[in-house]
């Protein structure tokens, strides 16, 4: 151990008189980048994240925040089949990217039309675990290097625990639990089927939508892809 501390302080100081600045950055760097985030993946793997960076930019700012955790075992298994129906049906298969639904967004953009996001359930709670609302290339490079450590340390069943817990909602509330409170005045764990598709419908823009109206065109969009998730068993990995 004194070796390896005499080591560390040599790393830092270095040996002469002139300080090793490139080296000291280049250790905060590497510190960031890997083992700050798997301690903190390794610590949250068992317990709950009490806190986002989207959430403490709210709280700061003296805007309201509700959040509620629950255990994954506690929810309905609607809402786990409604969120992974709507926002990445191949959840359960992949690794972190759904690379046939990036082909598709990225088409989609060449062609001019209106894209579809194609963030896998896996890279939205990368980013929510660890990164800020901006949007720009440097966040969605840390993004996908975060999805790489966040499969490798959680298993799909506390991927998708985070992401009921942890997803904005709209409107301050953040998790299936105050959603349901606060959309249906219920708790997470008595959400009615229907109740869970108009969850997840709002998802792609839950501050413009709100669950109890929701868009007939988007309710019966929801529904399909829940009755197609429960058809098909893309949740069995969570179940």
């Amino acid at each position: 151990m004194d070796k390896f501390k005499a080591f560390l302080h040599r790393l830092w100081t270095g040996n002469g008189p002139r300080k090793p600045w490139l080296r000291r950055i280049a250790l905060v760097i590497f510190a960031f980048l890997l083992p700050l985030p798997l301690l903190y993946l390794v610590v949250f793997r068992f317990v709950p994240v009490p806190l986002t960076p989207q959430m403490a930019g709210e709280l700061v700012t003296f805007q309201e925040v509700h959040q509620h955790w629950r255990s994954i075992d506690s929810m309905p298994a609607a809402l786990k089949q409604s969120v992974i129906g709507s926002e990445d049906q191949n959840f359960c298969s992949h690794h972190g990217f759904d690379f046939e639904d990036i082909e598709i967004a990225l088409k989609e953009r060449a062609s001019g039309k209106r894209h579809r996001g194609a963030s896998t359930i896996s890279q939205q709670v990368a980013r929510t675990l660890f990164l800020t609302p901006a949007r720009n290339w440097v966040r969605k490079g840390a993004e996908a290097y975060l999805t790489v450590l966040v499969e490798f340390v959680w298993p799909k069943k506390r991927i998708l625990e985070a992401y009921l817990n942890l997803v904005d909602f709209g409107h301050g509330n953040y998790g299936a639990e105050a959603a349901a409170q606060a959309y249906f005045r219920v708790p997470a764990a008595a959400m009615t089927p229907s109740q869970a598709a108009r969850l997840a419908s709002i998802l792609p823009n839950p501050d413009k939508w709100k669950a109890t109206r929701a868009g007939k065109r988007r309710l019966n969009r929801a529904f399909a892809r829940t009755h197609e998730a429960t058809e098909n068993g893309m949740d069995w990995c969570v179940r």
